[in-house]
Parts: C-alpha cells; sequence; structure tokens
C-alpha cells in the first residue's frame, strides 16, 4: 500500500465470499488517533468512510475501508500500561495462562501488537524467554530499553520465522486488541503455524461483537479496527488454517472482549465447553443476521438523541462541560453525534502522549487531569467511558465540588 491512504476491499477477509451488505454506516470520520500538534491546525485532515459490511456466507462483520498501516500505526502513542487497571488485568491474564497451561520457566512467549510489553514483564517475571512485536517504533524502542526486547515491524511469516530460527518454536504467542487491526489475517495466522509448538496455544483477546451489539458500544467501530469478531467466523478462518478453538471466554476490558485460545488442529489441549457456549449465545443474538444490525443503528440513534438533548439542556442553562479521557473511541462518539467545541470545552487525560494535542476533526484541546480541577467544569462526559467506576472513584474530589459526570454509554447516566 506504498504512496496509498487507503482501498476499498470487495471480499470478506474471513472467508473471500463477496455476499456483503452495508448494514450501518458512521458516514466519513478522521482517523481516531490521529491527535494534533498545534502547529498542524491548518493542515488539511483526510476522512475516510466508516461503514459497517456483514459477509453473508460467514457472518463476519467488518470495515472494507482499508486505510494504510504504516499511516495508522508506525508513530502509534496508545500506551497500555498508562491505566492501572491495564496492569492488572495483564498480569491475572499471564498468571492465568501460566496455571492453566502449566507453562514452564524458559517457555517462549511471543506477543504480536505488544505494545509497551505490558502482557510479556510479568511472564519474563516468572523466568521465561519474551519478544515483542511491534511496528510502533517509539514505542517498540521504549519497551526494549525497559528489558523486553520488541522488533519493530509489522508482524509476517518471514518475521515468524526469523523469530523461530533464532529462539525456537513459541509455547504462546499472543495478539491482544491488534487482531481486530489486521486487513490480512490469513497472514498472520500463516505466522503463527510457523512460530507455534505442536503442544503451543496461540491466545487472543479482541473487544467482543455480541457485547458491542447488546450494549451498543458502537464507538468502538474505527478505521484502525476492520474487523468485528465474534466466535463462529473465528472458527471459520481458523479451520482453514488447519487450527481449532480450545476456548472463547468473555471478559470484562474495553466494555467486553473476547478472549480466544486456539490450538493447532488435533492438539493435545480439550477443547472447553465455553466454546459451544458463546456459539449458542450469537445464534440467539441473531449475529449473523443484517436485521439485528439494522435495530443496532437504531439504538445508536436512540442514544444520540439522548445523550445531545442532555447536553444541549446543560448549556441552555449556561453550563461548562469538558471530556475525560482521549480513547480512539472518543473520535467515532464525537462526530457521529456532532458533540464538538461548541459543546467540550477541553479533554483531560492521563497519558502525557495525549496531553498538549487536539482532538482530530474538531480539534478540541487535551490537557492534564489537572486542568479539570483549575478550570472546574459543571460537568465532565467521560469520553473513556470503560472506565467511568475508576475514574468516578479516583476524582471524588471533583464531585466534592459540586461537579458532576456523565458516563454515555453503555447508558446514559449522570453522577
Amino acid at each position: 500500500m506504498a504512496g496509498v491512504s487507503s482501498f476499498q476491499r470487495q471480499t470478506c477477509r474471513i472467508c473471500d465470499s463477496r455476499s456483503l451488505e452495508m448494514v450501518v454506516s458512521f458516514g466519513k470520520t478522521p482517523l481516531a488517533n490521529a491527535f494534533l500538534r498545534k502547529d498542524q491546525l491548518t493542515d488539511p485532515e483526510e476522512k475516510f468512510p466508516l461503514d459497517l459490511f456483514l459477509c453473508h456466507d460467514c457472518g463476519h462483520l467488518q470495515l472494507l475501508e482499508v486505510v494504510n498501516p504504516e499511516i495508522l500505526f508506525r508513530n502509534y502513542v496508545y500506551v497500555s500500561s498508562t491505566s492501572p487497571s491495564f496492569v492488572e488485568h495483564f498480569r491475572q491474564y499471564a498468571s492465568d495462562l501460566i496455571e492453566r497451561y502449566g507453562l514452564k520457566a524458559s517457555s517462549l512467549i511471543v506477543e504480536i501488537g505488544s505494545n509497551d510489553g505490558i502482557l510479556l514483564k510479568p511472564f519474563k517475571a516468572q523466568g521465561m524467554r519474551v519478544i515483542g512485536v511491534d511496528p510502533a517504533t517509539g514505542i517498540a524502542r521504549t519497551a526494549t530499553a525497559s528489558g523486553i526486547e520488541t522488533l519493530p515491524v509489522f508482524f509476517t511469516p518471514g518475521i515468524a520465522g526469523e523469530i523461530a530460527a533464532r529462539h525456537g518454536k513459541a509455547s504462546v504467542v499472543v495478539a491482544n486488541n491488534v487482531f481486530a487491526h489486521a486487513d490480512d489475517l490469513h497472514s498472520i495466522l500463516d505466522g503463527v503455524k510457523q512460530l507455534l509448538s505442536p503442544d503451543g496455544i496461540f491466545v487472543f483477546e479482541v473487544s467482543y461483537l455480541l457485547d458491542v451489539y447488546e450494549k451498543t458500544l458502537f464507538d468502538m467501530t474505527y478505521h484502525e479496527h476492520v474487523s468485528y469478531h465474534s466466535v463462529k467466523p473465528l472458527q471459520v478462518l481458523f479451520q482453514r488454517h488447519g487450527m481449532e478453538f480450545v476456548e472463547a471466554l468473555r471478559v470484562p476490558t474495553h466494555g467486553g472482549s473476547l478472549r480466544g485460545i486456539v490450538q493447532l488442529q488435533n492438539g493435545p489441549h480439550p477443547k472447553r465447553p465455553s466454546v459451544d457456549a458463546l456459539l449458542r449465545a450469537e445464534e440467539d443474538a441473531g449475529l449473523a443476521k443484517a436485521g439485528t444490525f439494522r435495530r443496532f443503528g437504531e439504538n445508536i440513534h436512540r442514544l444520540r438523541d439522548e445523550l445531545k438533548a442532555l447536553l444541549a439542556n446543560l448549556k441552555s442553562q449556561g453550563k461548562r462541560i469538558a471530556g475525560f479521557g482521549a480513547p480512539a473511541k472518543l473520535t467515532t462518539l464525537m462526530h457521529h453525534f456532532q458533540i464538538g467545541p461548541e459543546i467540550i470545552e477541553f479533554v483531560v487525560d492521563d497519558s502525557p502522549l495525549k496531553q498538549n494535542l487536539y482532538t482530530p476533526g474538531y480539534h478540541i484541546p487535551v490537557f492534564p487531569v489537572s486542568r479539570m480541577y483549575e478550570s472546574r467544569p459543571d460537568h465532565v462526559l467521560i469520553l473513556a467511558w470503560n472506565f467511568a467506576g475508576s475514574i468516578i472513584k479516583n476524582h471524588q474530589s471533583f464531585l466534592a465540588q459540586g461537579g458532576h459526570f456523565i458516563v454515555p454509554l453503555p447508558q446514559l447516566e449522570v453522577r
């Protein structure tokens, strides 16, 4: 894709079918993580179609507009370890895999999209060998300097072969919150198969489509996420590559995620009941039906109208409103709901990498959290709503000053 901003694929990225139907359209939006410096505010900003298509053959929900990954990920600024709740989540995640699958010291753990090494660190602390692969060159450099060797490249079968030649086969290959990002899932699995030992496991976490649908978590839709995963289409994908589900677990991160554990076909690990349980739940919810997602779109419009009415009412009373959190989902929510600088004065975020930048499209400034206390807005809209519980718990003093938090999803609340 060198020199190309984006292209539209014509086939399902899991089963290659052309029987695709657009079921939800969010129009054109800027890239979710394309936060701007002050000197970039007058530069042209490209917007790309954000439309969801359902495959009528395998039931996979996906974007067909594919933005060049060099644009999306080379200068990626999201760092997982800035969230204490994520640090704890990944510590427990590593501990669970070590215990359930009897991982031994000196086992090789390879993570695709390893970010700053947040998951690999607890494996390394147990004496295991760890290698990260992440194309965000700055984050990869920092992770390596911290003791987690991280290759600053995109994961390919060639890279998998190089790792296997240098370090041997992996007991575990992991891909967390990146398996939804890749247009070429088949290439990733070709690499995983090269790298995985015969008794090894491939483990991934992705936002789970069943949770997205049930809770109307539409702002998980942005250009980095080209796939919206559920177990049934993934089963088709893995079978094509001689692999099979062992477990399919629902976990609470990002408003609701799927943790899949996969082995090579006829591997030693027994298939757990969780796989069939989720297949039944997806069937009951109608996740393979276009009408299901048309209703999803109607629910989004209802939530938009409720939130816009609340914000308009507050502004009519002269209330000042700020935002809390600058995650990627901010861009989809603000643009689809048309919540711009006439409503939100500023956004605060804990990450120094987002501070002193401006939001994509609307150019709302992002400040450290201290600005919330200095400026004292009347209401703060929690844009990182999946962390609403911890944000509110950590900022009781803002409430004590007379401030209020607005939680937009999964249902509108004012606290």
